[in-house]
């Protein structure tokens, strides 16, 4: 074997050397070139899942927010129904558990996020059912108020009354009891002198005067009705007329100065009631109170100078 020339010897080392180095910086760059790329991936991912859970948490405010206001919907419905109030109570029991339990779950947990807008909607929809159900009622409680007073009507035309009219009758007396009593307007109270003359003065009053209207009122009681008028001096005796008429009230026999029958048929009455025979007027205020059998119709004032 041919012993290699020193110098051409040193020139190949040499040369192996460069090649050598040049392969480590290659590597040296590539390496750091993956480097760079990994952490502008990291960052970018970082950035996404920090987008992402601002997007979470927005969701989780917003469904919060849909349930409180929800809350206070549930807050604001009321029935005149037990049955209804007792079921309004257990639901909005649920919204309020359904809050607490929106509030402190993590917003990156989706699927109990999703479970709870399920329920938001359930909860929804049981409401529409709510107010469905009292719009129901209200209709209902409505025709059967009608029904009372057209039985109620049919009861004392036909003037008889069977078993199961009378029972119909008597459960459905209590819902028009207050809407049968009659009422009065414009009622007023008036001095007149002895040329029949509207006066405010007592020295020339003669008699008094009260007028008044019978509203109309389709399921009060048809027929005669007797108006009852008490006057009451400033000292607050009671005028007599003579006629020593009286009447019941609250069980007992109360004294009237005069009074007036008429035929009630339901619509508007005009009436008028004379109190004659006053004797002498003092100066003051003078009070009408106007009754019937049923209670208390109104009050006028008039003032004698």
């Amino acid at each position: 074997m041919a012993k290699e020339d020193p110098l051409e010897r040193l020139e190949r080392e040499q040369q192996e050397k460069k090649n050598k180095n040049g392969s480590l910086k290659g590597i040296m760059i590539a390496l750091g070139v993956v480097a760079v790329a990994l952490a502008l991936a990291l960052a970018h991912t970082a950035k996404q899942k920090s987008g992402l859970i601002d997007d979470l948490e927005a969701d989780k405010a917003d469904l919060t927010e849909q349930i409180i206001a929800l809350q206070k919907d549930y807050e604001g419905l009321s029935s005149e129904y037990d049955s209804i109030n007792a079921q309004l109570d257990s639901s909005r029991e649920e919204v309020a558990q359904l809050v607490k339990r929106v509030q402190q779950t993590e917003a990156t947990d989706r699927a109990k996020i999703r479970q709870y807008e399920k329920e938001l909607g359930t909860l929804r929809s049981i409401m529409r059912g709510y107010i469905s159900q009292i719009d129901s009622l209200n209709t209902l409680n409505h025709e059967l108020t009608l029904q009372a007073a057209a039985a109620k009507k049919e009861a004392a035309e036909a003037g008889r009354k069977n078993d199961n009219l009378t029972k119909q009758v008597e459960s459905l007396s209590d819902q028009v009891a207050l809407g049968s009593t009659l009422k009065a307007r414009g009622i007023s109270l008036s001095a007149y002198n002895a040329a029949d003359k509207v006066t405010d003065r007592s020295n020339k009053a003669v008699r008094m005067l009260t007028n008044l209207t019978l509203n109309a009122n389709d399921i009060a009681p048809k027929g005669p009705v007797r108006v009852y008028v008490r006057v009451k001096d400033p000292e607050g005796f009671l005028l007599q007329d003579g006629s020593g008429v009286s009447f019941s009230y609250n069980g007992e026999a109360l004294p009237a100065t005069a009074s007036r029958e008429v035929d009630y048929t339901g619509s508007d009455v005009e009436m008028s009631i004379y109190i004659n025979n006053v004797g002498t007027l003092e100066k003051g205020v003078y009070t009408a109170e106007v009754y019937t059998e049923q209670g208390l119709l109104g009050t006028a004032e008039t003032l004698l100078r």
